[in-house]
């Protein structure tokens, strides 16, 4: 019996020796996960760079564009530039008039944000009127 207990004893110290040298297969992939997220993380970070860059542009390829292709609002269109028909307006910007009329934005905000002239702007959203809507 006290033969038993010893050689019982001698086992488990070895499997607990044995144990410390082994991989730990938790840990593996506690670290590969950690891994992952950092990658993650940094990746979302460049996008978020990049996006900013893009924004930025865009904002001064607007201001670009409105401060060359907008005429002032108290003055016509200057002569030799024709004017686009309402019936020849894209119905998105149609669309962008009639939300920014419901807003309540004022005739000469829109027509600017449009590049429409503001007798174009009235015409677009008496043929909305006109539709029912």
């Amino acid at each position: 019996m006290f033969l038993f207990m010893i050689i019982l004893l001698g086992i488990s110290l070895l499997v607990l020796l044995v144990s410390f040298f082994l991989r730990d297969p938790i840990k593996d992939l506690r670290n590969d996960l950690d891994q992952m997220s950092i990658q993650q993380v940094q990746e979302l970070y460049k996008i978020k760079k990049k996006l900013k860059v893009l924004e930025e542009e865009l904002m001064i390829g607007d201001e670009e564009f409105n401060s060359i292709h907008t005429p002032p609002m108290n003055r016509p269109f200057p002569e030799g530039i024709v004017t686009p028909s309402v019936d020849s307006v894209h119905a998105i910007i149609k669309h962008q008039v009639w939300t920014l009329a419901g807003q309540g934005i004022p005739l000469d905000k829109i027509a600017a944000q449009s590049s429409l002239s503001v007798s174009q702007v009235q015409q677009i959203i008496k043929e909305r009127d006109g539709d029912g809507r």
